[in-house]
């Protein structure tokens, strides 16, 4: 039945917005899982191969591009990203629901490739409270704070684009409403004509064979 499907969710925020969190919250549940990327760059410290990301050499990659074998990819620091368009289907088929989180520009090509999927921008109540919430995280320097609060900036005029926004002030409200957003995608006719059509095609035909 189309309602036994999973979905496709975008999750994108400034630094400091608290997506991080929340996604890790989502995931907790079973039936979310994380879209892992394709990245070129070498695993870090404590990050394993299929889990934190597919890690593959560049001419792999490019290979994997040009065969358009990803909805999204960059180069990022001299290293290429990208995103499996085949393996997230092949997930919400078995009903799991797939979380993609990346940045704005991410969000956007995926936007273009994945029309169905749900696109989710989140915002901290105020510049603010995102710098404090930078500051708190003692993890970088006043320069790097800075930099990250300008292109906060930036980011935030594309959240327009997006099908919804979430303010996490606080962040077990916030995981609540985001929850409730997932919720009621799944009964928006428009994303989920797909799947819908035929149920509904069942009903005007009379027949449930």
């Amino acid at each position: 039945m189309w309602n036994n499907l999973g979905q496709l969710i975008i999750i994108t925020a400034p630094s400091g917005a608290g997506k991080t969190t929340l996604i890790r919250k989502l995931l907790k549940d079973n039936n979310y899982k994380l879209s892992v990327s394709y990245t070129t760059r070498s695993p870090r410290k404590g990050e394993i191969n299929g889990i934190d990301y597919n890690f593959i050499n560049d001419k792999e990659f490019l290979q994997k591009k040009d065969s358009n074998f990803f909805a999204e990819w960059a180069l990022v620091h001299n290293h290429y990203y990208g995103t499996s368009k085949e393996d997230s289907y092949n997930l919400i088929k078995t009903g799991k629901t797939v979380i993609f989180d990346v940045d704005y520009q991410g969000a956007l090509n995926l936007q273009r490739t994945m029309p169905d999927a749900l696109s989710i921008f989140i915002l901290p109540p105020s510049l603010e409270i995102l710098k404090k919430r930078l500051v708190n995280r003692k993890t970088d320097s006043q320069e790097v704070i800075d930099l990250r609060i300008k292109n906060a900036q930036k980011e935030i005029y594309y959240s327009k684009h997006f099908d919804y926004l979430l303010i996490n002030d606080k962040i077990e409200a916030a995981f609540i409403s985001l929850k409730d957003i997932i919720r009621v995608n799944k009964l928006n006719i428009s994303k989920n004509s797909k799947e819908l059509d035929p149920f509904i095609d069942k009903f005007l035909r009379g027949s449930w064979k």
